[in-house]
């Protein structure tokens, strides 16, 4: 089933006379329980593509739907509620409150939404065991891994069980055994759980954990692959093959 759909989106900066496209006419649609990676050179426009469906960022021109809400057009409380309801946001530095525990930062969306103590309290404890970070709701950040600290980000971003999971580089800050954690962990909540993911990223490593691969290249789409049944280690191989297609200037190790 269809969830999101983007529509001859372009993003351009600059003026009339120093113009950049970094979004050039992309149209592509993501399936409800999908787990989609986008990838691409530094500059190919991959992050102002993830911007422009969080609303971080205005499309210059085309429409983005999100169950049919064309989210293009959404102001105000309008676009607040969208951003408060429908979307979980993982970012590459964490960007969790020093002053706050773990378990404030990840209920903070819920109390946001009033959700009642109780049922806070089950949303988060629920969520912590399935990212395995049950040990740390009472530390701050300070006192946590970089591992932890992203698993709590990821947390937070999919307590309030959003339509869509968007993530920008998400083990882009973290060492292999933690960046390898943290996508066991999106793959169990994409397949266990249902859950809708797009992941923007660089290495291909990363990206052989989804099952459909999107390549941006100059603002445009330059290829698209999809795992199918194929092994993670066989769709790595794949990916690898498109990358040198590129040109190799996306990170390819293992």
């Amino acid at each position: 089933m269809e969830l999101l759909k983007i529509e001859n989106i372009e993003k351009y900066y600059g003026s009339k006379s120093s113009l950049t496209k970094a979004i050039n006419n992309i149209s592509f649609t993501v399936d409800k329980g999908e787990f989609t990676a986008i990838m691409g050179a530094s500059g190919s426009g991959k992050t102002t593509l993830l911007n422009c469906i969080s609303t971080i960022d205005r499309v210059t021109a085309g429409h983005i739907y999100l169950e049919s809400t064309d989210i293009t057009t959404l102001k105000g409380k309008e676009l607040n509620k969208f951003r408060r309801d429908k979307l979980g946001f993982i970012f590459q530095d964490f960007n969790l409150l020093d002053t706050l525990t773990a378990y404030e930062n990840i209920s903070l969306a819920l109390s946001i939404q009033k959700r009642s103590t109780s049922e806070i309290d089950a949303a988060v404890t629920k969520v912590a065991e399935q990212l395995g970070i049950s040990d740390v709701l009472k530390k701050y950040p300070y006192q946590m891994s970089g591992g932890q600290k992203q698993r709590v980000a990821s947390a937070r971003a999919i307590v309030t069980d959003p339509k869509i999971v968007l993530a920008d580089e998400p083990t882009g800050a973290l060492d292999s055994k933690s960046a390898k954690m943290l996508l066991e962990r999106f793959n169990y909540l994409n397949k266990e759980q249902g859950a809708t993911i797009m992941m923007v990223t660089h290495d291909s490593f990363t990206a052989s954990y989804a099952s459909r691969v999107i390549f941006i290249k100059d603002g445009r789409i330059f290829n698209e692959i999809r795992r199918g049944d194929d092994s993670r280690k066989v769709f790595f191989d794949k990916i690898i093959d498109v990358v040198t297609l590129l040109g190799g200037d996306v990170s390819d190790a293992l």
